[in-house]
């Protein structure tokens, strides 16, 4: 009987989710056009960013070093989730193997753990650069920017590894349609018809390493470059120093809020859209306007730019 029971299980089990992203076929070509111009744009202004900081030996300091690993993330985060989206949208197949969405979701959660640790090291950085100028040099050099980029990577890479271990065991044998646009590791829990209260356990645990500290570290960080700006005397250099810092500000506060919006709400089937939308910010939004706002308005890097397009006309 027991036999008899396995068999069937497997026999129903699905090779293969069915992704729904978005209903509304009749959008498809204009999402298509949309995203693909987002994805473009992002691969090209990220790369292009990496490039520069390789080549130009003026922006091989720790701040830059911090900002070419981010782009070069960026890169990778983008081009795990959208490459798979515009392709479902040109042919309308909306299948994905179980391998394959366990691999999407793996990657998913490392870049973002890793976003979270890399964004906690910049404002860190930040926060001795205005606050500690005098030890600046001391406290940041390059073996602890190594160590801050190497222990974002082993950090998100570890606890994904050991989450997706654990996920990996579980089975599915029933319902195969996830009614989102990638493969996210609670909405495939949902599927499953094994016991998922350790996966769950494991999930909400390592959730909470990954984004509780580098989101207390940023904001205390911030605190204290607030409070050191509010000192500076000169009312000019206290609106530029402002106005910097609060770019970046709204850009972490739209990850961050989106992250918790999506996975600290309930999950009521009324906030489904709504949580669909907000991943939007932090899968295709963040990775577009990160250069623009970390490195794109930045004088060294400009520099940088005109240098490069100089030399190319140079050689043409």
């Amino acid at each position: 009987m027991h036999l008899n029971n396995t068999q069937e299980e497997n026999q129903t089990a699905p090779v293969a989710f069915i992704l729904l992203d978005f209903k509304n076929e009749d959008l498809h070509i204009l999402l298509f056009i949309l995203f693909l111009l987002i994805y473009i744009v992002t691969v090209v202004g990220n790369m292009l960013i990496v490039i520069l900081m390789v080549l130009d030996q003026h922006l091989h300091t720790p701040m830059y070093f911090f900002l070419g690993n981010l782009h070069f993330l960026e890169t990778w985060y983008s081009s795990n989730i959208t490459p798979r989206m515009l392709v479902s949208f040109l042919n309308r197949d909306k299948t994905i193997s179980v391998n394959g969405c366990f691999v999407q979701s793996y990657f998913f959660g490392c870049l973002t753990a890793i976003e979270c640790y890399f964004l906690a090291a910049m404002f860190y950085h930040r926060y001795l650069v205005i606050c500690r100028a005098l030890h600046y040099t001391m406290l940041m050099n390059g073996r602890v920017c190594i160590l801050l980029t190497g222990g974002s990577w082993l950090t998100g890479t570890t606890t994904m590894n050991i989450t997706m271990f654990f996920g990996s065991q579980l089975s599915f044998c029933g319902p195969n349609k996830i009614d989102h646009f990638f493969c996210d590791l609670p909405l495939m829990m949902r599927l499953s018809c094994s016991d998922t209260h350790l996966v769950e356990m494991m999930a909400f645990m390592f959730s909470a390493v990954l984004v509780v500290p580098p989101l207390l570290l940023t904001l205390t960080s911030y605190v204290c470059i607030i409070r050191s700006i509010l000192r500076i005397p000169s009312t000019t250099g206290k609106q530029k120093a402002f106005s910097t810092c609060s770019s970046h500000l709204t850009v972490v506060s739209c990850f961050y809020g989106s992250l918790m919006v999506v996975y600290v709400l309930p999950n009521l089937s009324s906030l489904h859209y709504l949580k669909k939308m907000f991943s939007l910010f932090y899968t295709l939004r963040t990775p577009l306007v990160n250069p623009i706002v970390y490195s794109l308005r930045n004088k060294e890097v400009k520099e940088a730019i005109k240098k490069t397009f100089r030399m190319f006309n140079r050689i043409h």
